[in-house]
């Protein structure tokens, strides 16, 4: 049996006491050694209960680069991270940690993540503790670490601290299930009192009961021990700890989560505070928030991230730096669709106005479009040319906003509607976009707000059913340093030949959302796969999908070569890319 010696906070600061613990341990074979290094600001507000004790277990980086190399001369070194100070000593001894935990008060500090994300961990092993959690955030955290990082190993460990944990919420009873239903390797977190004799028994029976690693609380057996006492056991009686053997069949039967589970992840979670002062009306996104422990009431992650997924991301009031955030204090941000269209195409007369099926191409990308969700307005966008003002009886809802602009700048034309209807965040579609994606914006606009990104794109979309999320705020910006923006109707250039002066946001799409098939018109070959398409969701009394439409195609592949051999400009033409490339980039 794998056994984790979990040195905590029994240190209580004196290194002198470590070296000596790490001593006194060193003959305990085949088994892993556990620190915790964070810093004191980093892990908590100076509010919390614990902050000053925080400071006093503080060791800084010198110091455990040394303990680190100690015990690694004996032991598999294990981290517990909690803040970005753990994970800047994990980084500078990378290559001396065996493997890393992070508590269930830290599965949603998105900025350890983030940082973590950038190591290489492929050959580092993962513990989550997920106490307090229930089954469906447990498949999100295991789904979310398996697909998200590059990982040796990643184990599942129940148990929690509650100095001491009485033996009736051990968290013996989740063993099984949590075993059973995840398919890892179980650690199981033993905080019972160390002066009671189930200290040395309880580990046994989660062994009987599927636990693959025991993680055990220790102290040094003469030294003064202030901190984390309470559930630890010093080095005979952990030697005797695996030898002994008896029933807890009550254990068991108890709830997955039990009340004083509940108080401890209440109590210590990690909560968003915002990273620095912000005023009210300024618009803000998860890169601009952090997460710190504190006995002050505010929106937990979960609540605030369902609040910026659904664009609530600009400040009614003033912000102070490490201010908790409130549901009250948040307001959705003004989100517009704006489509552009004019009726001057060269290789499709006014495609703009053929009909696909029964109306024409243009309200057909119009309607899908009016299928999109979270988003306050429509716009059909086109020129004060005398040509286009037929375009207005082709909105195909009242809803749908006519606005005319500038026929050669379209930056302008965009901006003129997006600062006459205070616009924040546009959706960027183009009016040969008929069969749009209603799937494919609903993710980009939700990873659009989370990320807080100036500019959002699907990656490896079906030409024609991708859109592009992006900033008022970052249009603007590309207005400032091109006056006249030349070949603006390329807009997607601005943003994407200049990734040093935007935050370019690149959403790998789920599978079945992409396809190699062309679904723009600019071709009568187009037009004819169109109507193809028409008819069959005609035929089958259906509404458009996505999905739909490319089961369709995928079972009639002669309709999708109809334009298959068709090309887009602005992908094969190396004299027009050599041209966008010059002319949309920033020099300052």
């Amino acid at each position: 049996m794998y056994t984790i010696i979990e040195v905590a906070n029994t240190h209580g600061g004196d290194i002198n006491y470590l070296n000596s613990l790490i001593s006194e341990f060193e003959e305990v074979t085949d088994a892993g050694i556990k620190f915790q290094p964070f810093k004191y600001n980093e892990i908590a507000l100076d509010d919390f209960e614990w902050y000053p004790v925080y400071e006093k277990l503080f060791f800084n980086q010198v110091e455990w680069k040394s303990i680190i190399n100690k015990a690694n001369l004996t032991k598999d070194v294990w981290l517990d991270l909690f803040d970005t100070y753990s994970v800047s000593i994990l980084k500078e001894n990378l290559s001396r940690v065996f493997g890393l935990k992070l508590q269930t008060s830290v599965l949603d500090n998105y900025t350890v993540l983030n940082q973590l994300k950038k190591l290489d961990l492929s050959n580092k092993k993962l513990i989550i503790n997920i106490a307090g959690r229930e089954l469906s955030e447990i498949d999100k955290y295991v789904e979310y670490f398996t697909s998200e990082f590059k990982l040796g190993e990643l184990l599942i460990e129940v148990g929690f601290q509650a100095y001491p944990t009485d033996l009736i919420d051990s968290g013996i009873s989740k063993i099984n299930s949590i075993k059973n239903r995840y398919k890892k390797r179980i650690v199981f977190a033993d905080h019972i009192s160390g002066s009671d004799l189930n200290s040395k028994i309880l580990p046994i029976v989660a062994t009987m009961q599927g636990a693959d690693v025991i993680e055990k609380h220790v102290m040094h057996s003469s030294m003064h021990t202030e901190y984390d006492h309470f559930s630890s056991i010093k080095i005979d009686d952990f030697k005797f700890l695996l030898e002994q053997l008896n029933s807890y069949e009550q254990i068991l039967d108890e709830p997955f989560i039990n009340d004083k589970e509940i108080e401890y992840l209440k109590k210590s979670i990690q909560v968003p505070v915002i990273s620095n002062n912000k005023l009210a009306n300024e618009v803000i996104s998860v890169d601009e928030i952090d997460y710190k422990r504190t006995d002050l009431k505010g929106l937990r992650y979960e609540d605030f991230i369902h609040t910026v997924g659904r664009g609530m991301v600009r400040l009614k009031n003033d912000m102070k730096k490490n201010d908790l955030f409130q549901e009250a204090n948040l307001e959705k941000v003004k989100v517009a669709c704006i489509i552009a269209a004019r009726l001057k195409s060269s290789r499709l007369k006014e495609k703009a106005k053929l009909k696909i099926g029964n109306i024409s191409s243009l309200e057909l990308c119009i309607k899908n479009c009016l299928r999109f969700e979270n988003v306050d307005l429509t716009v059909l966008a086109t020129s004060t040319t005398d040509q286009d003002d037929e375009l207005k009886d082709y909105t195909y809802d009242d809803s749908v906003i006519f606005h005319k602009g500038d026929p050669e700048d379209v930056i302008q034309r965009y901006l003129d509607i997006i600062r006459k209807e205070k616009i924040d965040v546009f959706i960027r579609v183009t009016g040969d976009m008929p069969y749009v994606s209603k799937e494919i914006t609903e993710i980009l606009l939700r990873e659009h707000f989370i990320s807080g990104a100036d500019y959002t794109v699907g990656k490896k979309a079906a030409v024609g059913t991708n859109v592009e999320i992006i900033n008022s705020s970052a249009l603007e910006k590309v207005k400032k340093h091109f006056p006249f923006a030349e070949y603006s109707e390329y807009m997607t250039w601005y943003f994407q030949n200049n990734p040093e002066h935007f935050n370019l946001n690149f959403i790998d799409l789920p599978s079945e959302l992409i396809r190699d098939y062309r679904l723009t018109i600019d071709y009568q070959e187009d037009l004819d796969m169109f109507n193809h398409i028409e008819n069959y969701f005609d035929d089958e009394k259906s509404e458009f999908n996505l999905k739909s439409l490319y089961d369709f195609l995928d079972r009639n592949p002669k309709i999708a070569e109809l334009n298959s051999h068709l090309t887009l400009r602005y992908k094969t033409d190396e004299s027009l890319i050599n041209i966008l490339n010059e002319k949309t980039k920033i020099n300052l």
